[in-house]
């Protein structure tokens, strides 16, 4: 990446520099270097020359498998990135749910069932879904002065067999304006709809790859960025095609029982936020693979 997000000493975003001045401000002590999330950044040690910010947007196309999104002004497009959509919620959720109903056909001590209640609100993994994007936009506000997020809006299929079907009780479609309305708390929203997004990869002469699964820009990234263009403006053509991918890290809930037992009847533990005294997710240095985050363990070996 060409441009280094710069922030001041209160955390405060400012307009990105190039990596050319960002290594002099660090040589003269001028500002200090660290890693956000795989992007290189750095931090003013010294009262900013000038705090004037140009218009910044965010382009984001949702995705089921893949998501993308740009960060970019009329001069420079700083981000590209590619993120692992939060897909594993709805299987996890079957699993503890077929998990709880074993214990209660075994003869051991468990709670009562709870009388049925309404749920309400946004099924989990619905929620985890926009929840990822949320934390993304998030993420990304606090390097870059960003002024609008442009988001192509997805549309849940609301015909069936010639009928109207699923308008009201789509989590697609209560999930998205939950999203919308935490986004707003950041910047302004813009929305584009699907066949807009198209209409402006055929105006810049772009075409989208068919290969969705792969960690190219013309996968999914080449939507964001014609989003953002969109607002910025300034490019007939990507100026930037470099990406960074980001996958999510999947936790796992402490299962005090598994499906089936051990030898001897013993149920091993499995799950939880630490490791071999270690909490997982944590960055620590590895002396074979470098930095790393810490995962797991098997057999007493920290993976």
């Amino acid at each position: 990446m060409q441009s280094v997000p710069v922030i001041d000493n209160n955390q405060h975003p400012l307009m990105p520099t190039t990596a050319a001045r960002a290594k002099r401000w660090i040589h003269s002590g001028k500002a200090t270097p660290f890693w956000k999330r795989g992007v290189f950044c750095v931090r003013l040690n010294v009262e900013p020359s000038s705090r004037f910010t140009q218009p910044i947007a965010v382009g984001i196309h949702p995705g089921s498998k893949r998501e993308a999104f740009t960060v970019k002004s009329g001069t420079c497009t700083y981000l590209n990135m590619q993120t692992h959509a939060v897909d594993w919620v709805k299987d996890a959720e079957e699993t503890s749910t077929n998990m709880r109903r074993a214990r209660r056909f075994r003869k051991t001590p468990c709670r009562k069932p709870r009388l049925n209640r309404q749920r309400g609100g946004l099924p989990p993994s619905t929620k985890a879904r926009w929840q990822w994007k949320l934390r993304v936009c998030s993420w990304l506000s606090k390097l870059f002065p960003i002024t609008a997020f442009v988001v192509e809006d997805i549309k849940a299929r609301t015909f069936k067999n010639g009928r109207k079907w699923n308008v009201m009780f789509s989590p697609l479609e209560v999930g998205k304006k939950w999203f919308y309305s935490e986004l707003e708390r950041i910047a302004p929203v813009h929305l584009q709809q699907g066949f807009e997004t198209k209409e402006l990869r055929d105006r810049h002469g772009l075409k989208k790859s068919k290969q969705k699964l792969s960690d190219k820009f013309e996968a999914h990234c080449v939507d964001s960025w014609v989003l953002a263009n969109w607002f910025t403006e300034g490019h007939d053509k990507p100026d930037s095609t470099r990406l960074i991918v980001v996958i999510p890290l999947r936790f796992h809930r402490r299962q005090l029982h598994r499906f089936q037992p051990s030898k001897g009847g013993i149920r091993s533990p499995y799950g939880g936020t630490m490791s071999e005294g270690f909490k997982r997710g944590g960055i620590a240095k590895h002396p074979k693979y470098g930095v790393v985050y810490i995962g797991g363990a098997s057999k007493g070996e920290k993976l």
